[in-house]
């Protein structure tokens, strides 16, 4: 089988596609913004990453997002909410961790399938 890379660097991969499944790098927002602005920019990174793939987040299989505080959990879910599709939601994760940088508040791992 054929392994597809999309914006390959010398250090990662925005996207891998294998065996008909999409794997994602980590998505960030813009360091500094507010975790609502950090998750909208993230997720508009994700929707673009599939697409560019050849699928979109109605076949996204699972979803871990971390956050730099759970005290932005509500916050974050609100954006998440209105982003994922009804009857789509994947299997998703979500933890505290820390992350690249302190101003990074959110994450957004997904795999997906063609």
């Amino acid at each position: 089988m054929e392994i597809k890379r999309f914006e390959s660097g010398s250090r990662i991969s925005q996207a891998v596609v294998y065996n008909n499944t999409v794997y994602l790098a980590g998505q960030v927002g813009n360091a500094g913004d507010d975790v609502v602005t950090q998750t909208k920019q993230a997720l508009a990174e994700v929707d673009r990453l599939l697409a560019l793939a050849g699928t979109d987040k109605t076949r996204i299989l699972s979803t871990t997002v971390w956050l730099a505080d759970m005290a932005d959990f509500a916050k974050m879910n609100s954006v998440w909410d209105a982003w994922v599709p009804q009857g789509n939601a994947p299997a998703r994760a979500t933890g505290e961790a820390k992350l690249a940088t302190p101003e990074y508040l959110v994450e957004v791992i997904v795999t997906a399938a063609l």
